[in-house]
């Protein structure tokens, strides 16, 4: 049976870095104070790159410090593959892109350096739905019912909140109209909550008529 590969270490990483800076017309040196990698080009700003076997918390942290001396910082990591590898690249680009930070992966089979993302300042482009979402969730939501940082499992959101009011409707008149329970409720789109079942809660026991379940008077309590 063949033994495992060697766990890479940063120094695998100077060689195709060294090149793939080089073949851009820098000149690349290693350890120079502080700095992994330090690469000059004519009277440009000092290229650096700093190396690590994998992303981590501290390698954003060196990044971000070396931005005090030029805004051409890189990390670099060896390339990994499958899945959960390239979920988890994309999520570090992202915050690479937010710190003003470069990524560079290398994959050691063959000395392959992809540049990922460049460093420019961060100008983050707003998403006017996600906000409107938040925003329209907190107005409806009644009361402050979850604490910060609670699962999503039993979350109080201001649909449940709805739900339960419509059980709660339910529970004191018995199998309702939806129109009947709209109105006694306030919740504009009762018959269709009650219709879309969410929870588990309600049941169709006539045309537009619907009763509480075994599961919704449980729910009850809340």
């Amino acid at each position: 049976m063949s033994s495992p590969p060697d766990k890479p270490v940063e120094t695998d990483l100077y060689g195709p870095i060294k090149a793939f800076l080089e073949g851009q017309g820098y000149a690349v040196k290693g350890e120079i104070g502080a700095v992994d990698v330090l690469a000059i080009r004519g009277d440009e700003a000092p290229l650096i790159v700093e190396l690590k076997t994998g992303f981590s918390l501290s390698l954003f942290h060196q990044g971000v410090a070396r931005l005090a001396v030029t805004d051409l910082v890189y990390v670099a990591v060896p390339r990994g593959a499958g899945r959960r590898w390239q979920t988890g690249l994309k999520a570090n680009v992202t915050l690479a892109r937010r710190l003003g930070l470069g990524i560079l992966t290398v994959r050691l089979s063959d000395g392959l350096v992809q540049v990922h993302c460049d460093p420019v300042p961060y100008a983050p482009r707003k998403n006017e739905r996600r906000k409107a979402l938040l925003l329209k969730e907190f107005a409806k939501r009644e009361g402050d019912p979850s604490a910060g940082g609670a699962t999503r499992k039993g979350l109080v959101t201001a649909y449940r909140q709805d739900c339960l009011k419509i059980a709660a409707c339910l529970a004191q008149n018995g199998a309702s109209k939806g129109a009947h329970v709209r109105d006694a409720t306030g919740v504009s789109k009762a018959t269709q909550m009650m219709a879309a079942n969410h929870y588990g809660w309600f049941e169709r026991v006539g045309t537009g008529i619907y009763a509480l379940t075994e599961k919704g008077k449980q729910a009850l309590p809340e």
